[in-house]
């Protein structure tokens, strides 16, 4: 049996604990991280790609910050789009900030990169991971048949939506909330250079298509299609037409190139009633989940992190009062996230097929009628840019 004790046992290795990792050696509080992933496969994964100015303010703060700023492309706003009409919508002149567009896998490699320089306690391909508190908490796992346990005076569950962690808040504590949307998106990476100078988001009569990017050689793009719908349906050819035709403006043209990746994510908002529990903490993905239509899923949790991150310093210091409201501010923060993921996902998508055809035709002009309106109110914009770019982590 190996045995270790460390001031916070972390469960994930993905963004979210690994920053959680550097806030707390900043800080000089010891931590070790477990991981029941392979470290490839955990740096494999492709999710988001824009970061809020407030995320790039907490990575900034860290010394994390030189491959974003070295590769990230920075953004001054987006493009919104309905009916051929586009407008954009300007960040910079409406509330000063940007948001930079620098794909997860790279936040996760220099996370990586900057653990390895530090020598942290970071344990991948850790089986039957299983945390417990009993008074003393501990989390359980074996290593190459090697049964470890690693006691520590708080556990950290950044482990995402389907994270063990969770399972030591009484369910009734837990209680989520959920939506499902009847929507899903339908994602591809192409070896083409992008088309667009910053995002378009499109609503149109068949459905949202958006055209973001990974880089100046590669550009990522979405359409909306079914929840229940089949990848093998979707043909290269197919989803060429569908963007072509969703994101068609006169005078402007989508380049196509080949497609190497294709996935179909659904979509779902998922909020739990309280992120601590005694001395287990949640941070990202394994308190909340949003829709990916307002870029704000590991946004939520650099928000989460940056806040349980200082509250657990100054709980060393002898101040509890930080670390006993931590669950009421995050999730007084997320609500709002949610919120806006929620109306810009309404606002941009058509309802799905099983909606009378009425009802349908009805709720689409409304969105026509919403987007028009933005697109001639300063105010209307400036709330949009307020939060897109990220609302403050207090």
């Amino acid at each position: 049996m190996h045995q270790q004790r460390t001031r916070v046992a972390i469960i994930g290795a993905g963004p979210a604990g690994l920053l959680l990792g550097h806030l707390l050696a900043a800080r000089g509080i010891p931590f070790a991280v477990v991981e029941h992933r392979s470290r490839d496969r955990v740096l494999s994964r492709v999710r988001a790609g824009v970061l809020e100015q407030s995320s790039v303010d907490v990575l900034e703060s860290l010394g994390l910050a030189d491959g974003l700023h070295a590769d990230g492309l920075v953004h001054g706003g987006i493009h919104l789009q309905h009916e051929q009409e586009r407008f954009h919508i300007d960040f910079e002149a409406l509330v000063g900030r940007t948001v930079t567009v620098y794909g997860q896998q790279r936040v996760q490699a220099d996370l990586m990169a900057a653990h390895d320089a530090l020598g942290s306690t970071v344990l991948y391909d850790a089986a039957d991971v299983t945390p417990a508190d009993d008074g003393d908490p501990v989390v359980r796992f074996t290593i190459d048949g090697e049964p470890h346990e690693l006691h520590a005076d708080f556990i950290v569950g950044a482990d995402g939506f389907h994270g063990v962690t969770k399972s030591l808040i009484p369910p009734a504590l837990l209680a989520p909330v959920e939506r499902e949307y009847d929507a899903a998106w339908l994602g591809v990476l192409a070896d083409v250079p992008p088309s667009t100078d910053e995002l378009i988001y499109a609503l149109h009569p068949d459905g949202f298509a958006m055209h973001s990017m990974r880089s100046p050689e590669v550009s990522r793009l979405y359409v909306q299609v079914e929840p229940d719908e089949r990848l093998e349906e979707w043909s290269d050819d197919r989803v060429w037409d569908a963007l072509d035709t969703r994101l068609a403006v006169p005078g402007w043209r989508l380049e196509h190139g080949p497609i190497t990746e294709k996935a179909i994510t659904r979509m779902r908002s998922s909020v739990v009633s309280t992120l601590a529990h005694g001395r287990v903490l949640l941070v990202g993905d394994a308190g909340h989940i949003v829709p990916p239509t307002g870029a704000k899923g590991l946004n939520s949790a650099v928000a989460d992190v940056a806040m349980l991150g200082a509250a657990l310093a100054e709980q060393a210091g002898g101040d509890e009062s930080a670390l006993a409201s931590y669950s009421d501010r995050a999730l007084a923060r997320q609500w709002k996230v949610q919120q806006f993921s929620q109306s810009m996902t309404d606002l941009l998508h058509v309802p799905g097929a099983t909606t009378p055809a009425d009802e349908r035709q009805f709720r689409y002009r409304s969105r026509v009628g919403q987007l028009r309106y933005i697109s001639g109110s300063r105010f209307a914009q400036q709330s949009i840019a307020e939060q897109y770019t990220g609302l403050a982590i207090r």
